[in-house]
């Protein structure tokens, strides 16, 4: 793979000379990546807080699905589970999701808000790694999200609550050999996928610096299609709306994280999920907590990296152009790495910026779950002046720079998600007997009861490598779909990459030093 994988790795390939020497890290990336931390960075995307933020029902002794997660993943595996149980006459079905802070406080509410998928960037390296049809097949998932998120927010009556936009997405080029090799990759991808291509515009230096408003120095600008999205609201307005809707089959336990999983005993068929809260047993644990998945999962440590970054909600200046707010932008340096843009259609407008780690800490960002505190320089001073929806009641700091905070991302070191069962190899505990299945009754079956779904198991949805926006929703839906047991019905094999699914290959291929190798040679 000599070419990008993702807009992350274009960062991470500035580092990666520094990874040849990875012994300094190895010793981290097998410890476990913990619980998330007490008390971390204010978002600003959480405030104000959504009402059930703190949400906690009672747990109960047993759930026919326990997800572990309520971020976007977690989100669309609970919310597919829900609707495939009812479709199937299953009205019972407990379906029990558990955070260790408050609801989508982890990666998705911390991100930059961008669903824009790195499209040319990746062709030809798909295409060679996979094969034309899988690479297709990869391009197409990342688009799909664009309309899916919006059609997912339009039937849970939130599209203006959730901010989700359409914008046009700009890539800006600060070094003229880079935009070259940009305008080569997108060369490629207009030739071989000209419908996908259709929208990607090419803008030279003088054109790109009248029309955007650039800095002198810009050397061009590749212009294509994507979207924006308030991605707090987003999530916590369909959680809301599962619980007003299945108030007897969907329970949400916030501030109450998974501290234990055990495989089936003398005592229970079930494995034994536990909380500081109590335990609960259940055929089927699914785990949507991408970059601390290794705290419960042994055997993916060093396979999903967590890496912490950094966000900030910047005010505009009165300078800026009207016409921002119709674009998100990703800034790509002389120095190598990137930045991202985009501007909030209302309240205080404010611009929502990140920076790759890479520019500023290197090693300590990797394997680093502390998001208490970031690697940005001193703060301002906090004021609480400002007036508009996302400031009242709350202080935030003075001049341009209104809040600061880091996230954690789950890098997959082979750079694609990690989606499907976990075989025994890799959760490391045995799974329940098939027995163990929840049962629904069938009026038309030989028998009046039969098993439901997939056989018990360990699932996963996680490592996006910093563009979950673009890969994680779909992913939950799929692994809902695998879960349900209906994959044919839900067509997964027409638009699911099976280059995302677990297997024990690819798992003893996905190895550090490959991506150490791989990424060198970009």
């Amino acid at each position: 793979m000599g070419n990008t994988i993702s807009l992350f790795r274009l960062a991470l390939a500035d580092f990666i000379e520094t990874l040849r020497g990875y012994q300094v890290l190895k010793d981290r990336l097998q410890r476990s990546p913990g619980l998330p931390v007490d008390g971390p960075t204010r978002s600003f995307w959480m405030f104000p807080p959504s009402p059930i933020a703190k949400h906690c029902s009672e747990i109960p002794d047993y759930a026919d699905f326990v997800v572990i997660g309520s971020g976007i993943t977690g989100t669309s595996v609970a919310r597919r589970l829900l609707e495939g149980c009812r479709a199937a006459g299953w009205n019972g079905a407990r379906i029990l999701m558990l955070e260790a802070r408050d609801a989508c406080s982890g990666a998705t509410g911390r991100n930059g808000g961008h669903i824009s998928p790195p499209l040319y960037h990746d062709w030809a390296t798909l295409q060679k790694q996979y094969g034309d049809v899988v690479a297709q097949k990869v391009i197409k998932f990342r688009l799909a999200h664009l309309q899916e998120l919006r059609r997912v927010a339009e039937e849970e009556g939130i599209l203006d609550k959730s901010q989700w936009r359409s914008v046009d997405l700009v890539d800006v080029y600060y070094d003229r050999r880079s935009f070259d090799r940009a305008k080569a990759k997108l060369s490629k991808y207009q030739q071989d996928l000209p419908f996908e291509a259709s929208h990607h515009r090419v803008y030279e230096a003088a054109e790109a610096l009248e029309t955007f408003h650039l800095a002198e120095d810009v050397a061009g600008c590749i212009v294509s299609g994507a979207g924006a999205i308030h991605p707090y609201r987003f999530v916590t307005g369909i959680l809301s709306n599962l619980l007003a809707r299945h108030p007897d089959n969907f329970f949400l336990c916030t501030n109450t994280p998974c501290v234990s999983i055990s495989g089936p005993s003398s005592s229970t068929r079930y494995y034994t999920v536990t909380t500081p809260q109590g335990k609960t047993h259940t055929p089927h644990v699914i785990h949507a907590t991408n970059g601390w998945c290794a705290h419960l999962l042994e055997s993916m440590r060093a396979k999903i990296v967590p890496v912490r970054g950094n966000m900030s909600a910047q005010r505009p200046g009165r300078s800026l152009p009207p016409t921002t707010i119709s674009h998100s932008y990703v800034f790509y340096p002389p120095s190598g790495g990137f930045d991202y843009l985009t501007q909030l259609p209302n309240g205080g407008r404010e611009l929502m910026f990140g920076t790759a780690f890479m520019e500023s800490a290197g090693y300590d960002e990797v394997g680093n779950t502390d998001d208490r505190s970031k690697n940005w320089g001193a703060e301002a001073q906090p004021t609480d002046d400002d007036d508009d929806e996302n400031s009242r009641g709350t202080e935030w700091n003075q001049g341009r720079t209104k809040a600061m905070w880091s996230g954690i991302l789950g890098v997959s070191v082979d750079l694609m998600p990690w989606v499907g069962r976990l075989p025994k190899s890799v959760s490391g505990r045995p799974e329940p007997p098939v027995l163990s299945s929840p049962r629904i009754t069938v009026a038309r079956a030989r028998e009046n009861e039969m098993f439901f779904g997939a056989a018990p198991g360990e699932w996963i949805a996680a490592g996006y490598t910093g563009e979950g926006m673009v890969h994680a929703w779909l992913s939950g839906k799929a692994l809902a779909g695998m879960i349900l047991g209906t994959e044919r019905e839900d067509r997964l094999l027409e638009w699911f990459p099976d280059a995302l699914r677990v297997t024990p290959a690819r798992w003893r291929r996905a190895k550090l030093e490959a991506l150490a190798a791989h990424a060198s040679a970009e």
